[in-house]
């Protein structure tokens, strides 16, 4: 399968990096396989730049795989962004984008319910992420190329 990754510079190897801001998965190298979506992604850099990468399943690795926005999906999420970690390598999911993030903050300090955060929780289009969570996990990837983006 090919996935992207938006970046403000080519990624020939990936890594993982930690930061200061705690993201839906976690620490590690996020992909998605929605080009539009990395296309966002990198749209927000200096310089946009699309890395395509062929993604081949390895199933000796731990991965949790959410085909569905569920409450395990929300509270995986939750303990995420508390910085909470796992023990996964890959972790699939619909990503809890910039439409909901101060939904799940606010589900998160308690100011709204789990039931008034789903009626809040609408996408407007589709999401996806992989997070590439451990060392063996990114050698799952073979870097194809790179396209520098136009901000024009």
């Amino acid at each position: 399968m090919r996935v992207f990754h938006g970046s403000a510079i080519e990624v020939k190897e990936p890594e993982i990096r930690t930061g200061k801001f705690t993201k839906d998965f976690g620490e590690g190298f996020y992909c998605t396989k929605l080009k539009r979506q990395a296309k966002r992604w990198a749209m927000r850099k200096e310089t946009p730049t699309i890395n395509t990468y062929e993604y081949t399943l390895d199933k000796t690795l731990s991965i949790l795989d959410f085909k569905d926005m569920t409450d395990a999906w929300l509270d995986f999420i939750a303990d995420c962004r508390k910085g909470i970690p796992h023990t996964y390598d890959i972790v699939i999911g619909a990503m809890a984008n910039d439409q909901i993030y101060n939904y799940i903050e606010d589900f998160i300090a308690g100011v709204i319910t789990r039931e008034q955060f789903w009626v809040l929780a609408k996408f407007k289009y589709p999401t996806h992420q992989i997070c590439f969570a451990t060392e063996a996990s990114l050698k799952c990837l073979k870097f194809v190329e790179s396209e520098k983006l136009s901000k024009k």
